[in-house]
């Protein structure tokens, strides 16, 4: 079924990492009559660009859109007869953050607000913004903002009104090859002939996702939503020394950065009585003040979820699925 056939289809931050995946997807397999990229960046959008139009990509079909989602009246005019919005803009980097607060806060936080006004206001039908595990029990200022943020998504699904707006999240853990990543950062060092690689702790691990498995949980996560969810996906934790075996080199500690956890979770015990457990996935539901009718133990696909234990949490540190050295070189090779 083809979700987004007919529709229109924005995406805020659209030239990063996740955005351009995500354009390319819905540009080769979905029959959306726009997709609006939203971006502040005019030097990604030109080169966003000229690679969309010289694979032949329908010019008629995209629309490219200088703004910042600090701006609500430029967010207003660009989600007009939009029907459905990614909201991926954020500034993510964990030691900028730490010495630039107001600006993390200006556009995790007040971006974040202004994304779901204008979305009330010009009838988008659903939202889903991105998440990070960060924001799980958040120890760094950009984690911190993005909780806000968290709280702003799910709680904007009692302001509508009559208005048909919902909003979702999608938590999730590392991309794998982003733009600002661990990996890239280590080809870089390997390439200018660095013989050892920085290693904040030997203990330290990490959630993973492919951007393409994180498009798809994306698109799924539309399907499936009711409004008020954080969608959750089960993925696979790596050892960041066993990313530096993999890659077959040898390291050097450096030392915690500002901000820097240990371990990640994506869901944490304090909250293990609003989570469900699906197949592939958890979400957790909305702890609203108001009486909640919707039930999540069976979402729009028709997938049943169940309750996970008291105390449950889902922690990189507690995670049955750990990629080894030898599973990490299969991954290093797919996505090169």
């Amino acid at each position: 079924m083809d979700f987004f056939k007919n529709k229109s289809i924005l995406v805020t931050g659209g030239t990063g990492s996740f955005g351009q995946s995500f354009v390319n997807f819905i540009l080769n397999k979905s029959k959306a009559k726009k997709i609006i990229i939203f971006s502040r960046d005019e030097l990604k959008q030109y080169e966003m660009q000229n690679k969309l139009f010289s694979k032949g990509h329908n010019r008629d079909r995209l629309r490219f859109w200088l703004g910042d989602v600090r701006d609500k009246s430029r967010l207003k005019l660009a989600f007009n007869e939009v029907d459905f919005v990614v909201h991926a803009a954020a500034l993510k980097q964990i030691p900028a953050a730490e010495y630039n607060p107001q600006e993390c806060i200006n556009t995790n936080i007040n971006g974040a607000n202004n994304v779901i006004f204008a979305a009330l206001e010009e009838g988008v039908k659903k939202v889903i913004a991105l998440s990070t595990d960060k924001a799980c029990n958040p120890i760094n200022l950009y984690g911190a903002t993005k909780l806000a943020s968290d709280k702003l998504f799910v709680s904007a699904n009692n302001l509508g009104g009559k208005r048909e707006t919902i909003f979702s999240l999608v938590r999730y853990g590392n991309v794998l090859n982003s733009r600002g990543s661990v990996i890239p950062f280590f080809k870089k060092l390997i390439s200018e002939n660095k013989k050892l690689l920085p290693l904040t702790d030997e203990k330290m691990s990490r959630f993973f996702i492919k951007v393409e498995d994180g498009v798809k949980f994306v698109i799924n996560s539309f399907l499936r939503m009711k409004g008020g969810e954080i969608f959750v996906p089960k993925l696979p934790t790596i050892y960041i020394k066993d990313i530096i075996k993999a890659l077959d080199k040898n390291h050097k500690l450096v030392g915690i950065r500002p901000g820097e956890k240990l371990h990640e979770a994506l869901c944490s015990k304090e909250e293990s009585h609003l989570i469900l457990e699906f197949k592939d996935h958890f979400i957790i539901q909305p702890s609203n003040w108001e009486k909640n009718t919707k039930n999540y133990k069976t979402n729009k696909m028709g997938e049943k979820g169940k309750n996970v234990k008291d105390m449950f949490e889902y922690t990189s540190l507690i995670n049955p699925n750990v990629l080894t050295v030898s599973k990490i070189k299969e991954l290093l090779k797919e996505i090169n």
